[in-house]
């Protein structure tokens, strides 16, 4: 434990290592790692095929009618279902996607409505629910933020500990699982999919999982692009490619929730386009229900990612085919009309679940068969998504003790690597062919086509570089430093003048450029800059800024504040300059504020 610095006050001391993540860590020195077994099911990606003419088979999980739910608009402009495009749906395609057996009840799935849930509704749904949890479950709305446009983030908590403050619920020893649903507004199946779970574990048959985990869900992430039915935030940004940079008030409020409530695993539902590029590079239309993606960032822990793909996406994928629905590896396709490509989900720690990874918790991106068709087959949307979510609750029940030891093993390894080894600055995809299944846009019938695949399961490492004790920020990094601590990060004040030995950035060569993913550059710029390192000795003044690296999430740091990617701090503007950061190379003998 580190002692007061004699000369100085209450509120001031000195360190020698680099903080109180070791304080953290002493916790944890002897966690063992669990029985490291997987569930025999198929490989990822397998193409299953659900019969043609016969709807799954009945599951007794949510979507049970119960008369207590809202089920008329309480806002004069209710949520709108996009139509369908240029392309109408043939009842052969129809014919592929028969409802589920039991049909699920929320206020946007009524029959005759034209129109999803509001988030008038929305809030109105989960207060009821909230109001009258059952069998010892208790609830709580919280509000984890507010859109740009004023309206609430809801978010509800559900748990059976004995209270619902952060307290009890670690003192229950259950761990908590996030669901979040509607990061992009025009893809609605998420959003009522959770409200459908928030209702059966509050008062139905999912309840008894929170006897061993408590479920935090977030319906609808982006409120405002829900009430528009568009993509993005209302200032034009696509909230999960800013889950690091936290450029929407909507990112902040989820990294917010997940700092204070240290989820053990992340599940993102959304929904892909059924026709659009498709029909035009392909002469095809979507075959599958349903596309999943574990994390596909450098520097993810590999524990962290046998847990996401084995633990929790060969069940995930096991539930959807019982249930008569084909699966794949999630892909997409760019905008170019000449480009045949198809791509996995990116690589880069920009999306939620690349950087859950790298908090250190398993996440999966869940995606349905829905943009563009409207209201079609919106029953058998919601029902993957429940499938699915069921499935990971289910697994973390039952892989609650080793989940926390994973968990605690990773924050030891990842805080024992300060100031040595070396980390990845980025990866790329590499590229195979693979034979995807899409369908005649006419007749129904699989149509599949041998494609070239961009994987980010199989990743090529770019330049590594030595890991770093810490980061120094500089006095003008002050917005730095509160994404930082917005993300969960340790950031400490400098208190008394220092110095410390350092790597700092040497520009070499800059560019401004679009801003790139995988479905292509967007409209924003990037600056992009090449470094060389150079070793000196530099002053440290009161008032700045140090991240120590001996903290569980540590690789977050690193793809925040090394400046040469894509992501970086440095690159998207909120570090103005290369002299506003460097790399400690030593574990340097600083005075911090003890408020920070």
């Amino acid at each position: 434990m580190m002692q007061p610095h004699s000369s100085l006050t209450a509120s001031r001391w000195m360190t020698l290592s680099a903080v109180s993540a070791a304080v953290l860590l002493s916790a944890c020195t002897s966690t063992p790692l669990p029985p490291w077994t997987s569930a025999p099911t198929a490989t990822p990606g397998t193409v299953t095929t659900a019969p043609k003419s016969q709807g799954p088979a009945p599951v007794h999980i949510p979507g049970v009618s119960n008369p207590g739910v809202i089920s008329t608009p309480v806002e004069t402009t209710p949520l709108q279902a996009v139509p369908l495009s240029v392309w109408q749906e043939s009842p052969e395609v129809a014919a592929r996607f028969p409802d589920p057996a039991t049909p699920y009840s929320t206020p946007g799935l009524t029959n005759g409505r034209t129109t999803f849930t509001s988030n008038a509704e929305l809030g109105q749904m989960l207060r009821q629910v909230a109001a009258a949890p059952a069998g010892g479950t208790k609830a709580e709305l919280i509000t984890a933020g507010t859109s740009q446009e004023g309206t609430p983030i809801h978010a509800l908590l559900l748990t059976r500990a004995a209270g619902t403050s952060l307290h009890d619920l670690d003192a229950s020893g259950r761990p908590t699982v996030l669901l979040i649903g509607q990061q992009h507004g025009d893809e609605p199946a998420g959003s009522e999919a959770l409200l459908a779970m928030a209702q059966s574990l509050a008062q139905g048959p999912l309840g008894p999982l929170l006897d061993k985990l408590n479920v935090l869900l977030v319906p609808r992430a982006n409120p405002d692009g829900a009430a528009s039915g568009r993509r993005t935030t209302s200032n034009g940004i696509d909230m999960n490619r800013d889950h690091l940079l936290l450029q929407t008030p909507e990112a902040d409020a989820l990294a917010k929730l997940s700092r204070n409530y240290r989820p053990v695993a992340v599940f993102d539902s959304h929904e892909f386009t059924v026709a659009g590029r498709y029909l035009e590079k392909f002469q095809a239309v979507q075959r599958y229900d349903a596309l999943l993606q574990t994390p596909t960032t450098a520097n993810t822990h590999e524990f962290v990612g046998k847990a996401a793909n084995e633990w929790y996406l060969l069940p995930m994928q096991k539930a959807l085919t019982d249930q008569g629905m084909s699966t794949n590896w999630y892909y997409t396709t760019t905008k170019k009309a000449d480009d045949l490509t198809l791509s996995m989900g990116g690589v880069r720690p920009d999306t939620g679940r690349n950087v859950y990874a790298l908090k250190n918790a398993p996440s999966l991106l869940i995606e349905t068969r829905g943009v563009g068709i409207g209201r079609a087959h919106i029953q058998r949307r919601v029902h993957s998504h429940v499938v699915a979510l069921t499935s990971a609750l289910q697994t973390t029940a039952q892989r609650a003790k080793e989940l926390e030891q994973v968990r605690a093993f990773v924050a030891r390894d990842v805080a024992s690597q300060a100031c040595r080894g070396q980390f990845t600055l980025e990866s790329q995809q590499t590229t195979e062919k693979r034979r995807i299944v899409f369908l005649d846009p006419q007749t129904g019938e699989d149509r599949p086509q041998e494609v070239d695949w961009k994987s980010s399961v199989k990743l090529q490492p770019g330049e590594s570089r030595a890991r770093p004790c810490g980061y120094w920020l500089s006095t003008n990094a002050g917005e730095a430093a509160d994404k930082l601590r917005a993300l969960g990060l340790q950031v400490l004040r400098v208190a008394e003048p220092g110095n410390m030995l350092a790597d700092t950035y040497q520009e070499v060569e800059r560019s401004s450029s679009a801003k790139n993913d995988v479905l292509g550059p967007s409209s924003r710029s990037v600056e992009r800059v090449k470094v060389q390192l150079q070793r000196i000795a530099i002053d440290v003044p009161e008032g700045s800024y140090y991240v120590p690296l001996n903290q569980p999430m540590a690789n977050l740091a690193i793809a925040a504040l090394e400046p040469d990617t894509q992501s970086s701090f440095f690159a998207n503007h909120i570090i103005t300059g290369l002299s506003d950061v460097a790399r400690s190379m030593n574990n340097p003998s600083l005075v911090y504020d003890e408020t920070d």
